[in-house]
């Protein structure tokens, strides 16, 4: 677990840039550093060691040393791949997984990615073909970005190493403000700066002559659901599955943890991972016992005999933090939930390098609550034919609320407009309401319309599911998640999202994954013979916290409407919207997420474009420079 940075040679760059790039990710790998410069290309790695601690140094080279790799991430089927290449010819001089990928790509190129299962990001410069390659797993766990600007080329773990090159050009990507408004991150390729890109979950890199290409090796699809399967059938395979996965996620030289809440995902996670060794478990929570889990995650991790650590926080702690979270994220990430993160991973640090957590089970199982209406939806538009729908929704507009006026309404949308994470956070007037320049309002559905044609034909949920394995999963959750612990040097593993689990979630019918009234149908099935009954049915909660109250709290209230109306808040936005917002929620209305979106994208610019602000926000930041 590692950062790695990189750069095509300009004669015009300094020496020592490619150091200082690697310096800003220092956090990612605090335990070694190492570099490679030849005529045409810069490399950069910093090590986190957790597998053969005493070698693996990076950059790592190939037996004639003609391949220059860098890589962040954990191949879990190395070992498998190593004898493969052994038989071969290949000699090995470590027991790390680094050296695997160096040699594999060396036999077989990116044909080498459809073996792998882990998480990973690597980069390969080829010294005889002066190509740089590079590559980022099935799920996006692992963050791959790339700037080019057609004359300048540099890539990295995190955008952040970036700044320190002399030729990135730095500018705000303005037409995506809309895009962010929307979702709360960028569903796509692009990214808040102009001319850098994410490499997609799935996909490679090839960059040469000046030009680069991208290519999808892997993207996960339901054209093999089986509608004969059953719920306990699925509860079997999903037990075999979540059992090996886990045992493939343990392998490590240090000591491994686990993250609890009080869910069935991390819970199911910890209880098989306790199977094989103890375990220590860490949670995180309030003193506030409305929104706190602590109590749920100590009973649980009693039951099993393994030990937990309750961590707390409080407002102080949260609002304190934002500005330095901005920094970490690279882009603006308004999840509330991603400082609880930090904070569980910042103590979880202190005992162990490796932590296992339960994100994706949601996503490939069924798990959101959103998905129940699926059933009633693909009933009403399978029955109703679609004239019908849109007088029934033409009709209801006109006339005062009433009990089923929402569902009408919808009824005569296509799903790609009315899945509510496509507006997730402000819909298309609201935007027009909040922006300072509502010509540069875009619709949101259109941008992402093409996620959902991949699954045309398929019933409501499965298209739901698709949308979020392609968005929600890698640029939200999977995003957090590297960020959040990697800011704190900690090492987070994902069992349920693997190649493996994902090929069998492929297969499921939807009678296996929800019923009108319950999530997770086979997943919970298969939980409830492992663990007590109350845990495997329990409500899903997320990461519950107290940031809507907190909003009203005079301390913070006063730091949201100072931000509203800086510089920043006045360049982009409404004041008198935002104040508007903000008094709505005082009188009860909930507009918490979206103040919380304003809110954290104002302090992301004062971070990233301090140049252009006359706040002191970047002294909040623990950072020597920004």
């Amino acid at each position: 677990m590692c950062g790695f940075v990189g750069y095509v040679n300009q004669k015009d760059v300094p020496e020592g840039t490619i150091n200082s790039m690697a310096d800003r990710i220092k956090h990612r790998g605090p335990d070694d550093e190492a570099y490679f410069s030849d005529d045409n290309v810069s490399m950069g790695f910093r090590r986190l060691s957790i597998i053969d601690l005493a070698h693996g140094r990076q950059p790592m080279f190939n037996a004639d040393q003609t391949k220059v790799l860098t890589f962040n991430g954990e191949i879990y089927n190395y070992k498998e791949i190593r004898e493969e290449l052994r038989d071969l010819g290949y000699v090995f001089k470590t027991d790390v997984d680094s050296e695997v990928l160096v040699y594999g790509y060396e036999e077989w190129g990116p044909a080498l990615l459809d073996k792998l299962r882990g998480m990973f990001a690597f980069v390969i410069y080829d010294k005889k073909n002066n190509e740089v390659f590079g590559a980022r797993d099935h799920f996006g766990i692992k963050p791959l970005y790339y700037y080019d600007d057609g004359d300048t080329f540099l890539w990295g773990s995190e955008i952040k190493a970036f700044l320190e090159h002399p030729n990135f050009n730095k500018e705000l990507n303005l037409r995506l403000l809309p895009i962010h408004l929307s979702f709360e991150f960028i569903p796509s390729r692009e990214t808040m700066f102009k001319n850098v890109y994410k490499l997609l979950p799935g996909q490679y890199f090839l960059h040469k002559n000046g030009k680069t290409e991208t290519h999808r090796y892997y993207k996960f699809n339901y054209d093999h659901i089986d509608n004969s399967q059953t719920v306990e059938g699925d509860a079997d395979k999903i037990g075999k599955l979540v059992d090996d996965s886990v045992k493939a996620h343990m392998i490590a030289d240090v000591e491994v943890g686990s993250f609890l809440s009080s869910g069935i995902d991390s819970s199911y996670v910890l209880n098989e991972a306790a199977k094989l060794k103890p375990i220590q478990s860490f949670s995180i929570g309030f003193h506030h016992s409305k929104y706190s889990e602590l109590a749920w995650s100590t009973e649980f991790a009693k039951t099993i005999n393994q030990k937990n650590t309750p961590i707390y926080m409080n407002g102080d702690d949260y609002f304190n933090f934002l500005p330095t979270m901005m920094y970490y994220m690279d882009e603006p990430l308004s999840n509330p939930a991603a400082i609880q993160l930090y904070y569980l991973s910042k103590d979880t640090s202190k005992h162990v390098k490796v932590a296992l957590s339960g994100e994706g089970a949601d996503e490939f199982f069924g798990g959101y609550n959103t998905y129940l209406e699926a059933i009633p939806f693909d009933r009403y538009q399978k029955y109703v034919p679609k004239p019908v729908r849109k007088g029934l929704a033409a009709v209801a507009k006109r006339l005062p609320r009433f009990h089923g006026k929402r569902f009408l309404v919808r009824g005569a949308q296509p799903l790609s407009e009315r899945y509510y994470r496509v507006n997730y956070v402000f819909n298309y007037d609201d935007r027009n309401r909040v922006l300072k320049d509502p010509s540069i309002n875009t619709d949101s559905g259109a941008y992402t319309k093409h996620i959902f044609d991949d699954v045309k034909g398929k019933d409501e949920m499965t298209q739901m599911e698709y949308f979020d394995i392609n968005t929600w999963l890698p640029f939200d959750i999977l995003h957090k998640a590297d960020r959040m612990s990697m800011c704190n040097s900690l090492e987070v593993r994902v069992p349920f999202v693997d190649k493996e689990v994902a090929k069998f979630a492929e297969t499921m019918p939807v009678k296996t994954r929800i019923t009108p009234n319950e999530t997770k149908i086979a997943l919970r099935t298969s939980a409830e013979r492992e663990m007590p009954k109350k845990t495997a049915l329990k409500e899903k909660l997320g990461f519950p916290s107290p940031i809507a109250s907190w909003i009203n709290d005079p301390k913070y209230h006063e730091r949201i409407v100072k931000a509203f109306h800086s510089d920043t808040g006045q360049k982009f936005f409404n004041t008198n919207e935002l104040d508007r917002l903000l008094k709505e929620h005082a009188e009860g209305k909930s507009n918490m997420q979206k103040i919380f979106t304003i809110y954290t994208f104002i302090l992301w610019y004062q971070v990233y474009f301090p140049e252009d602000t006359t706040e002191n926000t970047v002294s909040l930041v623990h950072r020597t420079q920004i």
